[in-house]
C-alpha cells in the first residue's frame, strides 16, 4: 500500500470510528434521593428491578447515583449535589423533607415525587393534581386516611383496648390530627410518643407497658419504616399488639394496612421511563394509589395470644401464617 493509499484508509477509519461513537446512545443519570433508608431497602430495590424491564441497567445505559440523608442540610446538599452533576431525573420518597430539597435545588430537572405523609398541593409544590405545573410529578399517598383506618382495625383486633399508644417522628406530624379525630370517634385514649435519636425502642415499649397501653401504632415514617423490625421484636416482648403500614406485618406487627410501598415505587419507575422518553413532566398527572390492602400476621397473634374475629380476617387481603 503506498503512502497516500494509506493516509486514505487512516482517514476512512477515523470518520467511521467518530461516526460510531456518535451513534453511541445516551447513558441518563438518575439522581434518587433517601430520607435515611439504604439502598438496599425493599421499596427502591423494587424501583430499580422494574427501570431493568423498561430497558434502564444501571452500568449500562443508566447511571444510578442514590444517596440518604436525615437531616434537611444533609437533603440539601445532596440535592444541590446531583443538580451539579447534571442528573436527567431526580426521585424523591418519603416525607416532605426530600422534596423541599430537590425542589430548591432546581426548577428545570424533572423530579419524581412519592409523598408519603404530606399533600403537595397543599404544601404549595404544584398546581393540582391533574397539571401539576412545573418540574414535579409522581405519586401521592394520603397516609393521612390511611392512620385512622389501621386504628379502627387494631381495635377490632383488640376490643378490649382504651389506651393506644402512637408512634411518630417529626416526618409525620401531620397525621397526628386525624388520629385524634378518629380517637375522638372510637372513644379511645391515645398516648402519643415522638421518637427521636438513638431510638430506644425498648425503654419506649418498657415505658408503654408500664403506662398500661392496650396496643400500638406505628405511623407511616422513614424511620418507623426502617426500625420496623425492632419495633415489632419490642412489641412481642412486652405482649403488645402493634398495627402499622402494610409492609408492618411482614415485619411482625400483628397487622398492617395501606398501599403496598413496592408496588408503588414501581409506579414511580413507570414515570422515570416516560421522561427519559421525552415526557413533559409538567403535564404528568400526579397519580394516587387505588388499591389498600389489610394484611394479618397469624403467627404474631398467636404470641400475642390474640384470637382475631372472623370477621376481620374475611376482610384481610394477605394472612402471614
Amino acid at each position: 500500500m503506498n503512502r497516500r493509499a494509506f493516509v486514505v484508509v487512516a482517514i476512512l477509519n477515523f470518520v467511521a470510528g467518530a461516526g460510531w461513537t456518535q451513534e453511541q446512545p445516551k447513558r441518563y443519570r438518575l439522581g434518587i434521593i433517601s430520607a435515611g433508608n439504604p439502598r438496599s431497602t425493599a421499596f427502591y430495590v423494587a424501583l430499580e428491578a422494574r427501570l431493568r424491564e423498561l430497558g434502564w441497567i444501571d452500568g449500562k445505559n443508566l447511571t444510578v447515583d442514590f444517596a440518604a440523608g436525615s437531616s434537611p442540610d444533609q437533603l440539601s446538599a445532596i440535592a444541590a449535589r446531583m443538580v451539579q452533576h447534571r442528573v436527567d431525573v431526580i426521585v424523591t420518597v418519603g416525607p416532605e423533607s426530600t422534596l423541599k430539597a430537590a425542589s430548591e435545588a432546581t426548577r428545570t430537572v424533572p423530579i419524581v415525587n412519592v409523598a408519603l405523609n404530606y399533600d403537595p398541593v397543599e404544601k404549595g409544590y404544584v398546581t393540582s393534581l391533574a397539571r401539576p405545573g412545573r418540574n414535579i410529578t409522581g405519586i401521592f399517598l394520603r397516609n393521612l386516611e390511611v392512620g385512622p383506618k389501621q386504628l379502627e382495625f387494631l381495635l377490632q383486633a383488640v376490643p378490649g383496648a382504651h389506651r393506644v399508644g402512637v408512634l411518630w417522628t417529626e416526618s409525620s406530624a401531620d397525621q397526628i390530627p386525624p388520629l385524634d379525630a378518629e380517637a375522638s370517634r372510637l372513644r379511645l385514649r391515645l398516648e402519643k410518643v415522638k421518637l427521636a435519636p438513638p431510638y430506644d425502642l425498648e425503654r419506649t415499649f418498657a415505658s408503654l407497658k408500664a403506662q398500661q397501653i392496650d396496643a400500638v401504632l406505628a405511623v407511616g415514617d422513614p424511620i418507623v419504616y426502617r426500625e420496623r423490625a425492632r419495633i415489632a421484636k419490642a412489641g412481642l416482648e412486652r405482649k403488645l399488639a402493634v398495627a402499622g403500614g402494610h409492609w408492618g406485618a411482614e415485619a411482625g406487627f400483628l397487622m398492617g394496612f395501606g398501599p403496598d410501598l413496592n408496588g408503588t415505587l414501581r409506579i414511580g419507575a413507570d414515570y422515570v421511563d416516560r421522561i427519559f422518553r421525552g415526557a413533559r413532566v409538567s403535564e404528568m398527572p400526579i397519580e394516587q394509589p387505588t388499591k389498600f390492602e389489610l394484611v394479618i400476621n397469624l403467627k404474631t397473634a398467636k404470641a400475642l395470644g390474640l384470637n382475631i374475629p372472623q370477621s376481620l380476617l374475611m376482610r384481610a387481603d394477605e394472612v402471614v401464617q
